[in-house]
Parts: C-alpha cells; sequence; structure tokens
C-alpha cells in the first residue's frame, strides 16, 4: 500500500497533468496541437478503449504535452510531464487503479473552469515568467510549496496567452 503522504502527492501531479493537458489543446490555449478532450474525441476513442477512453484521453493528452516541454526545455531536464522513471512508474500504476476517482470531467468543462480547478490546486505564488522556468531540482520535486509553483505558473501563463515551461533539474 502507498503511503498517504506519497498518494496525495502523486495525486496532485496527476490533477495537475490533467488540468494542464486540458488547457495546453489545441481548443484552449494551443500550445500542442491535439483535442483529446473534445466530446468528438470520446466517441472516436470509445470503440476502440471501450472501457478505458478516459484513460487513453489522458495518455494521449499527456504525451501531447510532454513532447512540446522535451521540445522546449533542455535535454535532461524534468517537469510534470517527465519525471524520473520511478516516480512515472508509480504515477501510472496509481492512474490505472483509480482510473474514475481521480478524473473529475466537470473540472475540464471549458477553459475558465480548467483555470479555477487549477487555481485551486495550486495555493502558491510565483513571478510572472515566459519560456523555460527553473523552478528547483528533482530531489526537492515531493515539496508541496514546489508543486504549487509549478501550478501557479502554468496558471498564470495559460490565463494570460503567454507560454511557460516549469521544469526541474536532477
Amino acid at each position: 500500500m502507498v503511503p498517504r503522504e506519497q498518494s496525495d502527492f502523486m495525486q496532485r501531479i496527476i490533477k495537475l497533468r490533467y488540468l494542464v493537458g486540458f488547457l495546453g489543446e489545441k481548443s484552449q490555449c494551443n500550445w500542442w496541437p491535439t483535442s483529446f478532450y473534445e466530446a468528438s474525441s470520446i466517441r472516436f476513442l470509445e470503440p476502440v478503449f471501450s472501457r478505458t477512453a478516459p484513460l487513453a484521453q489522458y495518455h494521449g493528452a499527456v504525451e501531447a504535452a510532454r513532447r512540446f516541454h522535451d521540445e522546449n526545455l533542455s535535454v535532461g531536464s524534468f517537469h510534470i510531464f517527465r519525471l524520473p522513471e520511478e516516480i512515472e512508474q508509480d504515477l501510472h500504476e496509481m492512474v490505472q487503479a483509480q482510473l474514475l476517482e481521480l478524473f473529475d470531467p466537470s473540472l475540464i468543462v471549458d477553459q475558465a473552469s480548467a483555470l479555477s480547478a487549477l487555481s485551486k490546486v495550486s495555493n502558491g505564488t510565483a513571478d510572472e515568467a515566459v519560456g523555460p522556468v527553473l523552478v528547483g531540482k528533482t530531489d526537492e520535486l515531493r515539496s508541496s510549496a514546489l508543486l504549487d509553483k509549478f501550478g501557479e505558473i502554468y496558471r498564470m501563463a495559460l490565463s494570460s496567452d503567454t507560454q511557460a515551461l516549469p521544469y526541474l533539474v536532477a
């Protein structure tokens, strides 16, 4: 069983991925050219992924965001869409086991609702930023303040038509 503190940490990362993944899509802020969370995409995915269409949406958006971040950040840096392998494995297991509990479709009805949810996930403050933003080291990742900073940087950028990509170094 996963300790409560680790579970809370992983749930926050998943929620950040879920919200930023939605907000970065073509219909919202157009950071990446995907539409996994549009109403029509679920109808497309359900025949292939009958029981796990929401999981397919999540993984598609996360992969699009991962590629976007990787293309715009230095090789070897980490971000919420690419974390150290052991964390990625734990996140994958949690998403598989708690799919329906983790994803609340009411949070991503539109851009305003997703930004509101993102502000609730990130209780921190951050300076306005554009482009790559170093927020810390991977060994500080489990800090609540660091996850708050990630969320706030994304919230500010996604609500102001700019791009800011918070990242970590090893």
